[in-house]
């Protein structure tokens, strides 16, 4: 399609298409006053009564949310009020006040303060609460003001666009009438990503200050497959993309359909299909979108937003609800990954210059084993009370000793379990995440020590390109379709199948359907990947064969770069129908 028209690119958050006109949602802002206080103690109540008069509201927005069930979404006021609870965040603005300052500025500052920590966090899933710390801060702040948060009502169909979008932005709106998000600001993990995944709404984010200038009512064309946004398009150029759309949503209904039944290729062979989640609130999505389990569950949420390390009997509770999901199936557990900064007071945690590269994830046995020692306990013991198909796995691993510390660890969390006469799982696959690339490397070597290995591409395409995903500058170097990435992920299954272990991939790359054929062709034999791809992955199986498969795989690995694998594999989708 020619293009005569501004064209907008971030962040591809949520797949799909969708043409309308926009509507801006402005957050609603407030002065912070700052004054001299008298009676720190009348202050010191203002706030709690500020605090309580926003848990009420909380609650009835999860109730009349959860009662138009929107259950996902719903869960997310559940996080805001355990945010309000937060006794940390409570004692630092608690303290302001005693040196002097009024109650409106101490709730402010501790809420930056806490949000700016949580932002510095390297794993974007983590750093995007920074927007739920704000968004609670502000309902309070209101309270604090006498002002009442008011919210967006929708008359007609309109593509939401925004700064940022936080829950309290979006909680009133009519899902029905909204038919896409775009936000100038945010990332893949962000509320937003979160909220149109959900609800099955095409998402771009992180399309930069031009996306504020766009008026209302304008007419746009959102691609959240490619991450565009097109601008008051030509008349033939909205034609083509309406003709995109429709057969696109035809082709997303079918896929949709035939979610929740395996997926099988067309020469009949099986590859299992799991999702990743990273807690209670998204755990449902998984098996709504058709996942045989789950490939990556993300265990950091249980340790933010408090004081102290939870407690095993808490672990296990959260566990087992996770779980409670996925009867039968198979549920990959990663230990903790969170280092390198302060987030977490309660670990004393030092503060590093590079967190990426720093004491994080399983290196964490040296000098704060009881992290993991708990979670082993809790884990074996919620495997036991559920209906999963448990395994475990460490995070970061470089090297054998690594592996055998941990191993090392789980045994003896077990010869406690069973000398307390506590129930336990005696039998739990270990197993290992190959995300830095001396694991890879060193592959045919740890493939005889663990059960399974996990392939984290997001890591391990930053660690071998040497690129910080997270640096808008070199970004877009950071292509998992990189031949050297390739290069160690076919070495890595190549050494685990060579030992009769299996492999999953729990990286962004299992969810695009470019990498498909590829990781097929090399043998993967899990693919794990957010809930909302999951239909369109399965229902791009079902058109390929094993030995078409292979081929590419052997193909893509002779070529040069990520642009000549890219165009490769789009030749190759394109003779099967599979991309326009």
């Amino acid at each position: 399609m020619m293009q005569d028209h501004l064209v907008l690119t971030g962040i591809p958050a949520a797949p799909g298409l969708a043409h309308g006109k926009t509507l801006f949602l402005k957050q609603q802002e407030f002065d912070v006053p700052q004054f001299d206080i008298e009676d720190v103690d009348q202050e010191i109540q203002r706030m709690h009564f500020a605090c309580e008069e926003a848990q009420v509201e909380i609650v009835g927005l999860k109730d009349s949310v959860g009662s138009r069930a929107k259950g996902d979404e719903a869960a997310i006021f559940e996080a805001h009020k355990m945010i309000l609870e937060d006794v940390a965040l409570i004692d630092r603005a608690e303290k302001a006040i005693h040196q002097g300052t009024n109650a409106e500025k101490a709730w402010i500052d501790a809420i930056e303060f806490f949000a700016q920590m949580m932002e510095q966090i390297p794993d974007e899933t983590l750093s995007s609460r920074a927007v739920d710390i704000r968004d609670v801060g502000r309902r309070v702040l209101g309270h604090l003001l006498g002002v009442k948060m008011f919210g967006t009502a929708l008359e007609t169909p309109a593509i939401i666009l925004g700064q940022d979008l936080a829950p309290s932005d979006t909680a009133g709106l009519d899902k029905n009438l909204v038919l896409a998000f775009c936000t100038a600001s945010g990332g893949p993990t962000s509320h937003t990503a979160i909220l149109a995944k959900a609800f099955g709404l095409p998402a771009v984010v992180g399309i930069g200050e031009q996306l504020l200038s766009v008026s209302d009512g304008t007419l746009v064309l959102v691609d959240g497959d490619k991450g565009e946004v097109h601008v008051d398009p030509s008349d033939e150029f909205l034609t083509a993309f309406i003709a995109r759309e429709e057969a696109a949503t035809v082709k997303l209904a079918v896929a949709r359909e035939a979610a929740q039944s395996p997926a099988v290729t067309a020469d009949g062979e099986h590859v299992e299909v799991v999702a990743n989640v990273g807690g209670v609130v998204d755990a449902p999505l998984g098996i709504k979108n058709g996942a045989e389990g789950v490939g990556l569950f993300r265990t950091e949420f249980l340790y933010l937003d408090r004081k102290s390390m939870p407690t095993e009997d808490e672990q296990i509770e959260a566990y087992v609800s996770v779980f409670s999901n996925y009867p039968g199936m198979p549920v990959v557990v990663r230990l903790l990954d969170i280092g390198g900064d302060k987030v977490i007071p309660y670990l004393n945690l030092p503060q590093e210059l590079n967190p990426f590269l720093g004491w994080r994830g399983i290196r964490m046995l040296d000098g704060a084993d009881e992290i993991f020692s708990h979670q082993f306990r809790a884990l074996l013991q919620a495997g036991a009370q559920s209906d999963v198909d448990l395994k475990i796995m460490a995070p970061m691993v470089s090297g054998l000793a690594e592996v055998r510390a941990a191993k090392a660890l789980l045994v003896k969390a077990k010869d406690e379990l069973a000398a307390e006469g506590k129930t336990f799982l005696t039998n739990v696959e270990f197993g290992i995440m190959v995300e830095v690339p001396s694991a890879a490397l060193l592959a045919d070597r740890l493939a005889k020590e663990v059960d399974f290995f996990s392939i984290g591409t997001n890591d391990l395409t930053q660690y071998t390109l040497a690129v910080d995903r997270t640096n808008s500058r070199v970004a877009h170097l950071a292509n998992s379709l990189n031949p050297a990435v390739l290069a160690l992920i076919k070495h890595t299954i190549d050494c685990a199948h060579a030992e009769g272990k299996w492999v999953g991939l729990c990286g962004e790359l299992a969810g695009e359907p470019l990498a498909t054929p590829i990781l097929l062709g090399m043998g993967l034999d899990e693919f794990s990947m957010s809930p909302a791809r999951v239909p369109v992955i399965k229902q791009v199986m079902r058109e390929l064969h094993q030995d078409d498969c292979q081929r590419l795989a052997a193909k893509v690995l002779t070529l040069s770069d990520d642009a000549e694998v890219i165009q490769a594999c789009q030749a190759f989708l394109s003779e099967r129908g599979l991309m326009d």
